[in-house]
């Protein structure tokens, strides 16, 4: 007799992955498969002790050694709750208890840029990317569900920031933190609903953690998932999480096309000297030229993260509605401005 249909599904899902970053070490450069060298690869999970995590690292912990895959984890404690560190310890021991092997737990220091939840985050990836260097981890499995997929559409729609807004949370990226490492982040769970993840908890007798924050009304994804989703479904009936992960795939599709055109065109728009000439940039579609500004503020230094649809729109308009108007200021102190027919973007 086989395992539990969830579980069955959580297996499946997290193997499908682990056959994919092996994959991925015989064919990146010598020095991104330098990190499996001593050994066997190492592949954490990040785990809150949530239904999630819990979920992926118990699959993880099965799937791994069939694969001569090392299989560890590490828990980060943002400190915003009384006893966050007694609840780290817990995590630490719930998944040596699976075997996972090395097993840490690290406390981070949450600052305010952004928002509480933006802020969470970056220091969540910057902890995560800290321990994948020190312990030469070739993947960072993260317990993402096609529910929080569904959720990342909405708050992009909602934010109007376009179309790789809408195109969701990837399979596979770098994070806000990857240090280049495009291939560290992994989230295996993106087709599988959020019940599946607890049902698979329930019947392997996992204990999970339910953070109070997921149900705090002070955050916008909380109530997104308790009020917003909910309503909707009731509006339009059930399969809205399920249109709305096909949604992300699909802008994901448009939007990667739309980047290879802007990294085609940008060569194009520029002349001998470098500079951007507005009257090409006028030329082109508003979807990649947009795409080839964007390029251009993040590498004169304005932070990715920062940077959203309306400072694109200015810098826009300088191409599109030029009315002598002066310079515009960007974040991370770039600033853009129009100069005989060229377009001037630098740090000032």
């Amino acid at each position: 007799m086989g395992p539990h249909p969830a579980v069955a599904a959580i297996r499946l899902a997290v193997r499908r992955v682990l056959h994919d970053v092996l994959t991925d070490l015989t064919e990146r450069p010598t020095a991104a498969r330098a990190e499996a060298a001593d050994g066997a690869p190492l592949v954490l999970v990040a785990c809150s002790g949530g239904a999630d995590s819990m979920a992926l690292a118990s699959a993880l912990a099965f799937e791994a050694p069939k694969l001569g895959i090392r299989a560890g984890g590490v828990t980060v404690d943002h400190g915003l709750q009384p006893g966050s560190d007694l609840r780290a310890a817990e995590v630490v021991a719930r998944m040596t208890a699976l075997r996972l092997d090395p097993v840490e737990s690290v406390a981070v220091r949450v600052g305010r840029e952004g928002g509480p939840e933006a802020a969470a985050r970056d220091a969540r990836y910057a902890a995560l990317d800290e321990v994948a260097d020190r312990l030469g981890a070739v993947a960072v499995l993260l317990g993402h569900t096609r529910d929080d997929q569904a959720e990342t559409v909405l708050l992009g729609l909602a934010r109007g920031s376009g179309i790789r807004s809408l195109s969701g949370m990837p399979e596979v990226s770098g994070g806000p933190g990857g240090a280049g490492r495009t291939h560290r982040y992994r989230r295996p769970f993106l087709q599988v609903d959020r019940q599946t993840a607890r049902k698979a908890c329930m019947v392997q007798s996992l204990a999970v953690w339910d953070d109070p924050h997921n149900i705090d009304p002070a955050y916008t994804r909380s109530r997104l998932r308790h009020e917003g989703l909910p309503a909707l479904e009731k509006a339009l009936g059930k399969g809205v999480v399920e249109a709305l992960a096909r949604t992300a795939q699909l802008s994901r599709d448009d939007a990667d096309a739309l980047d290879a055109w802007a990294v085609e065109a940008e060569a194009r728009v520029r002349d001998a000297d470098g500079r951007l000439e507005c009257a090409k940039l006028y030329a082109l579609p508003p979807a990649v030229r947009r795409r080839v500004l964007r390029r251009a503020v993040v590498a004169a230094g304005s932070p990715a993260g920062s940077l959203f649809a309306r400072h694109i729109e200015e810098v826009d308009r300088l191409i599109t509605g030029w009315r002598g108007q002066g310079a515009i200021n960007l974040p991370g102190r770039v600033e853009a401005q129009r100069q005989g027919g060229r377009l001037v973007i630098r740090q000032g």
